[in-house]
């Protein structure tokens, strides 16, 4: 009797071997689903009859470093326009363990476009080589009501945003949160214009190098200040877009060669004595141009490649490619360097477009803010859209893909996160102080008390729970020529315990249809295959645990 029970419990592992089902399966998708939880997929042990899409696990590639979405001043203020409650929500849903569980995020050093006034620093007083003028206190002293009537906290200012969410993080039971601070521009006297953007000659100013040094401590004050409070930071970058901007907001021109110096020479050394876990990433601007910075930093000055961890990107060099080309080259170039996107939205909203582009008038009106189907069809447009040097890399687009496809398919080129501009912007994309009214996660018209959750975010949502930081981003080959099709895969970090099989891996698999019809392929993930069917128009995440 008991080989009986011992052949018997023998065939019941054989055939938890032989067959594994989903852990989770999640859908986001035009029809409506919202990360909505679906019917579990069955994966059998075996080779497929025919795979389209193959997940390697035993092509490791890059680590993990999380996705996100970014805390600036605007955000702040629309978020103190609601009750506390409503704030909860709207932030758990954002950063907490229940909600999406950003895990990575960016902030401004200072003020920026998304600030409501905009032109100021932490250090206004011209010549405080000292710094001894240095304070926070913009971001920290809340809303005067008699100036601005729709406030509901007077008190929630940028500071404490970013605190509350430091609050949020460290409450979970998975806390790992990693914040990244950028400057747009160093203080104005610091510069050789002395003012924070020129617009009138297109250009933001450059920093003069007798300053070099007191700007590399004023992001070590900067730091120090927040972590009096309790709030320690992951990287910082030492310019955002330091190619310029034509002078449209705060900025600073910063060559690569100087970005290279002031690294080498003054902030790396500046933040290894006292933050040398605070890491460096250059650059941070358009992808396809990242290469000229890049050579100065990484292969023209040793101290700057010493002091920097990776190369910070952005997306708007197009609406339709991440540039995998210039991603596998930069990894080639420097494969222990990290390549993290740090900025990406969809800009030009609510504003007059081009001469010549009436397509998109009128949206303003008809609506994004609480319209589902402008955020799923092909409805959106970028500052290049009408260019006419650069057509077929800035069309017209659906929002969604752009981020579905830009995230899956960055991953499968060395990306090792995705941060997002504005996590909350209000109804029309502002308030900015010049008017360049962006998209975001979460759009609130206040005045009404509605807070609409655009569908990106729902999609957004699929990679930042399902790709953590520490998780191994694996090689996947798709056979099927289908341009609707993206897929990517992580190997996660901590495996779940589905049964009493001890050598056991889980992964997690994200895939956008892009097409308006569903499709099926099979998917051959190690030694396991299922067969896939993915709505029209959609975003499914599949987690899974199969045995070694």
């Amino acid at each position: 009797m008991k080989n009986i029970y011992l052949i018997s419990a023998l065939l019941v592992t054989l055939a938890a071997c032989n067959r594994v089902t989903t852990t989770e399966v999640r859908l986001t998708s035009e029809a409506g689903d919202k990360y909505a939880l679906q019917d579990d997929i069955t994966f059998r042990k075996g080779k497929a009859p025919v795979a389209l899409v193959t997940v390697n696990p035993a092509d490791e590639r890059q680590t993990i470093d999380g996705f996100g979405a970014s805390i600036t001043e605007s955000s702040a203020f629309v978020l103190a326009c609601l009750v506390p409650e409503q704030r909860k929500m709207v932030l758990h849903e954002l950063f907490g363990e229940e909600g999406a569980n950003f895990s990575a995020t960016r902030t401004v050093i200072g003020s920026s476009d998304f600030t409501l006034k905009g032109h100021y620093s932490y250090d206004d007083i011209p010549g405080d080589d000292s710094l001894k003028y240095f304070s926070l206190a913009v971001h920290q002293d809340g809303w005067d009501k008699a100036v601005y009537p729709q406030i509901k906290d007077e008190s929630f200012d940028m500071y404490q945003f970013i605190r509350e969410v430091a609050d949020i993080k460290a409450s979970q039971s998975d806390p790992t949160w990693r914040l990244l601070g950028s400057p747009w521009t160093a203080p104005a006297w610091m510069k050789d214009n002395n003012l924070f953007y020129d617009h009138d000659n297109r250009r933001g100013g450059a920093l003069l190098p007798k300053y070099y040094d007191a700007f590399a401590r004023y992001f070590a004050k900067y730091l120090q200040a927040y972590r009096d409070a309790g709030v320690e930071f992951w990287a910082v970058t030492p310019e955002n877009e330091p190619m310029g901007n034509d002078g449209s907001w705060e900025s600073m021109d910063l060559t690569p060669d100087a970005e290279a110096e002031f690294i080498g020479k003054y902030l790396g050394p500046t933040l290894a004595q006292d933050f040398p876990d605070v890491q460096i990433f250059c650059f941070d601007q358009n992808t396809f141009e990242a290469d000229r910075y890049t050579a100065a930093v990484y292969d023209r000055n040793a101290d700057a490649n010493r002091y920097t961890a990776g190369t910070a990107l952005h997306w708007y060099g197009s609406t339709v490619s991440c540039f995998p080309e210039i991603l596998d080259s930069l990894h080639a170039l420097y494969p222990d360097k990290i390549l993290m996107h740090t900025e990406g939205c969809v800009d030009n909203l609510g504003r007059p477009c081009w001469p010549g582009v009436s397509d998109y008038a009128g949206y303003q009106e008809s609506g994004w803010f609480n319209n589902d189907a402008f955020w799923w069809g092909e409805n959106a447009t970028d500052w290049a859209y009408s260019t006419p040097w650069w057509p077929e890399w800035h069309p017209k687009y659906s929002p969604v893909h752009r981020y579905a496809q830009y995230i899956i398919d960055g991953v499968n080129h060395w990306m090792t996160g995705y941060i997002d501009w504005n996590s909350v912007l209000d109804s029309i994309g502002g308030p900015t102080h010049v008017q360049n009214y962006c998209g975001a996660q979460v759009m609130i018209d206040y005045n009404n008390d509605i807070i609409y959750f655009t569908p990106y975010h729902y999609a957004f949502r699929h990679f930042s729970r399902s790709m953590r930081p520490g998780d191994i981003a694996l090689g996947v080959t798709t056979i099927a020529d289908n341009p609707d099709l993206h897929v990517c895969a992580v190997k996660k970090a901590v495996s779940s315990q589905t049964s009493n099989i001890k050598h056991q891996t889980s992964y997690a698999i994200n895939m956008l249809n892009r097409a308006q019809e569903p499709c099926s392929f099979n998917l051959q993930l190690g030694n396991y295959f299922a067969t896939i069917h993915l709505p029209a128009n959609c975003v499914e995440t599949i987690e899974v645990t199969l045995p070694d």
